[in-house]
C-alpha cells in the first residue's frame, strides 16, 4: 500500500505564488507521477473537492464538509478505484456528540473538527481494513488532546468489533514530544510510521526551525517499507505549505 497524507492548505488567494490555482499543475502532475493507492488531503475546501473529482479521474473522491450544513472543508480521502472497494463511510465530529454537524468541544478553536472514517477492502489482497483521517484543533492543545482521544478510543472499540486493523492519519498540529501525542503511548499497536521524518510543516520554505505535525500510524501488523517527503516545488511554487507525506508498508 502506497498511502499520502496531505494537508493541501485551504486555497486562500493571498498565499501570493502558492496560491492554490498555481499549485494545481503541480499536486496533478505529482500524484500522475507517483501514484499512490490512497491519499489523504486536510482542508479541502468544495470547490477544491470538486477540482479533485474531475482532475484525478483514476480515484473516488469521498468526504463532506465540517460545518453544521456539511459544508466548509473536507478531510477527504481519495483511493484508486480499481484497487480498493468501499465497504463502509462515516463522518464524526470531535465533540461530546459527534454525530451532530458543526458540534465542538468548548475548549477549541471555532472551527468544528471532523474525522472521515472509511472501511476499505483491498481488491488485490482481499484484505479488509479501516482508515481515519482527521485535522486536529490549531490552537488548543487541550483540544487536541480531546479529539486525538476521542478518536483513539473509537478506533480501539472499532476493532474490538470486528478484529480488522486500522490506520490513521492527519494533521495533529502537534510535535512529537507534545502532551497530546503522549497520548499515542496507550495505544502501542499503532506504530508511527512517520517516525522517522523530522519536519513536515514548512510554510512555503520559510519556516526555520523543523515542524513535524503530519502523521501516519498503522496497526502493528503492517510493516513499513519506506517514508518519504514530498518536496517538489517549481519556482517557489510548492506542493502545499506542508510537505505531504508518504508511506509505502506491507501486511
Amino acid at each position: 500500500m502506497k498511502l499520502v497524507t496531505f494537508n493541501i492548505r485551504s486555497a486562500f488567494a493571498q498565499d501570493g505564488i502558492n496560491s492554490f490555482e498555481y499549485r494545481k499543475p503541480l499536486i496533478m502532475n505529482k500524484i500522475k507521477a507517483e501514484q499512490p493507492d490512497i491519499i489523504c488531503f486536510q482542508e479541502v475546501v468544495p470547490f477544491v473537492a470538486a477540482w479533485m473529482k474531475e482532475t484525478l479521474t483514476d480515484y473516488y473522491v469521498i468526504g463532506c464538509g465540517r460545518d453544521e450544513k456539511l459544508e466548509g472543508e473536507q478531510m477527504t480521502i481519495v483511493y484508486n478505484k480499481l484497487r480498493y472497494n468501499l465497504m463502509g463511510l462515516e463522518m464524526f465530529w470531535l465533540s461530546e456528540t459527534p454525530s451532530v454537524p458543526g458540534s465542538r468541544y468548548e475548549d477549541q478553536s471555532d472551527c468544528p473538527r471532523i474525522c472521515t472514517q472509511a472501511l476499505f477492502q483491498d481488491l488485490e489482497t482481499k484484505d479488509i481494513f479501516r482508515l481515519y483521517n482527521t485535522h486536529l484543533d490549531h490552537i488548543g492543545s487541550g483540544a487536541r488532546k480531546l479529539g486525538l482521544g476521542q478518536i483513539l478510543r473509537k478506533m480501539q472499540k472499532d476493532a474490538q468489533e470486528d478484529k480488522l486493523p486500522a490506520i490513521l492519519t492527519g494533521d495533529f498540529n502537534a510535535l512529537p514530544d507534545s502532551p497530546e501525542m503522549k497520548l499515542m503511548n496507550d495505544y502501542p499497536q499503532y506504530i508511527d510510521m512517520t517516525s522517522e521524518i523530522t519536519s513536515t510543516f514548512h510554510n512555503y520554505g520559510t519556516q526555520k526551525e523543523e515542524e513535524k505535525i503530519d502523521y501516519i500510524f498503522a496497526q502493528d501488523c503492517y510493516r513499513l517499507l519506506s517514508a518519504t517527503i514530498w518536496e517538489d516545488q517549481k519556482d517557489g511554487v510548492y506542493l502545499s505549505d506542508h510537505y505531504p507525506v508518504c508511506v509505502e508498508m506491507v501486511k
